[in-house]
């Protein structure tokens, strides 16, 4: 037992001298290696430590303005380098030194002087160690300024650049007052441009001459925030069909009688199942509702009448109508053929109107309602017709014009008229071709003829009437 109890105490001298002779040498160690990082941070005093590289670029020993020297250099090697970028607005070319496009000089440098310099002396120590053992090595660091690159693609930014258009509905008194369905913008794709350069970084740095690289600019679709189903709940959101024609060279009168027509019909809603008539629709047409004279077909003659020109209007629908698809009720052609409708289009794909009894219709065999807008671009003397609704699948094939027994117009008459001064010649009427002109049309509906009709017009030979002053 004595010699037992004498045994412990130095048992636990002998742990205790162990422990602090430890403790004292890891001490000692971490004094020593402090110290010699000190000596060893001073030696490599602002460079690189050794063992530190730039994927396969050894960067030991460099100073941070050597290492932007260095990359550069390399930087100016690649300049010549070109980006074609192409898309349907246009073609841009630029060099790689336009953008500054190549190694980020600065970063790399501030990186690589930074490693083994932090705020831990422990971790500092640790990476210095891995670094001189088995090299650290940073991963390549690239830029473009992309303030140089947008404003150097700008006129192709711009002309591809289409806001998206958000729908506007306003109902009133059963018309709509204002209208205007949603459309897609479109612009750059921005990001997908910066990652297509991104991808090249590697192949243009590691090229041993300057390439030139193909980009095709891409477009991405801007959708607008209000859609024109969520205006309105009358099944009105997408264009159906138009029409158009012009009437170039129409006296004054004219055109006024033309706008003031397409204004009344403009903005009408014809109901599921419902007949629209054209008459109905645009009401009393004299002087006394704000028409103007200008020449019409009447009795068979060319005169001076209220609303010369709504013929245009109805002319105009007539063609929307039929490039739509929806069953035409009632049509007549006109006497002879007008020059006017001609302009734009083949013979034969003319409306007359005449109050009460010649009238344009047609029916409305959708689901849902149908707007009708007209617009009129005074600078081309051009109307177009709008049908607004919901397609249902229809498709609609209108064959080319038969023209037959095509006549020359009679001799030129001229009448005397003893209220014109003697001398004076005035043209009142004009030569047309006559001519009997037919066409065909087909409507399909999931793959079945839901609609086959023929439209023919018997257009007469039109003589040139003129008047001749006798007056004293």
């Amino acid at each position: 037992m004595k010699i037992s109890s004498m045994k412990r105490p130095i048992f636990l001298n002998t742990v205790k001298v162990i422990f602090w002779f430890c403790v004292g040498a890891a001490l000692g160690l971490f004094l020593f290696v402090s110290f010699a990082f000190i000596i060893f941070q001073k030696i490599n005093s602002n460079v690189v430590y050794p063992g530190i590289t730039v994927d396969e670029l050894n960067l030991s020993g460099k100073n941070e303005q050597a290492i932007k020297d260095f990359f550069m250099a390399k930087n100016d090697r690649i300049n010549p380098t070109q980006f074609v970028f192409t898309s349907d607005f246009g073609i841009a070319t630029i060099s790689a030194s336009q953008i500054d496009y190549g190694y980020d000089k600065d970063l790399l440098a501030k990186q690589a002087i930074a490693i083994g310099r932090g705020d831990s002396l422990f971790s500092n120590i640790i990476l210095v160690m891995q670094a001189y053992t088995s090299s650290i090595r940073l991963r390549s660091s690239y830029r473009y300024s992309e303030d140089k690159l947008l404003n150097l693609l700008s006129s192709i930014i711009n002309k591809a650049h289409v806001d998206p258009v958000d729908a506007l509905f306003t109902f009133q008194n059963g018309k709509a007052t204002a209208f205007q369905p949603s459309g897609f913008g479109q612009a750059i794709d921005l990001d997908d441009i910066k990652n297509q350069l991104n991808s090249q970084f590697l192949t243009v740095m590691s090229s041993e001459k300057p390439q030139t690289i193909i980009i095709s600019v891409p477009i991405k679709i801007l959708k607008p925030n209000i859609t024109t189903d969520k205006v309105n709940n009358l099944g009105i959101k997408e264009l159906l069909a138009t029409g158009t024609s012009t009437f170039h060279h129409s006296i004054p009168n004219r055109i006024f009688n033309i706008t003031l027509a397409a204004s009344r019909l403009n903005g009408i809603l014809v109901h599921p199942g419902e007949t629209f008539s054209f008459d109905k629709a645009l009401g009393d047409v004299s002087s006394f509702t704000g028409y103007q004279q200008a020449y019409i077909i009447q009795n068979g003659k060319t005169v001076l009448g209220d609303g010369g020109g709504v013929c245009q209007v109805s002319t105009t629908l007539f063609r929307a109508i039929l490039n739509a698809g929806f069953p035409v009720i009632e049509r007549h052609a006109h006497a002879y053929r007008v020059g006017y409708y001609e302009q734009d289009s083949p013979p034969g794909f003319d409306a007359t109107i005449y109050s009460p009894s010649i009238d344009l219709k047609f029916k409305n065999d959708t689901d849902n309602y149908i707007l009708i807008q007209a617009y009129i671009n005074p600078e081309i003397q051009q109307l177009t017709f709008f049908l607004y609704g919901s397609r249902d699948g229809r498709e609609v094939e209108i064959s080319k014009p038969i023209i037959t027994n095509d006549t020359p117009p009679p001799s030129d008459m001229y009448q005397d008229d003893p209220t014109l001064p003697k001398g004076v010649v005035k043209q009142i009427d004009f030569a047309a071709r006559g001519a009997n002109v037919s066409f065909t049309r087909e409507v399909k509906k999931n793959g079945k003829i839901i609609l086959s009709d023929k439209y023919v017009s018997d257009f007469q030979p039109w003589q040139a009437i003129y008047l001749r002053g006798t007056k004293e």
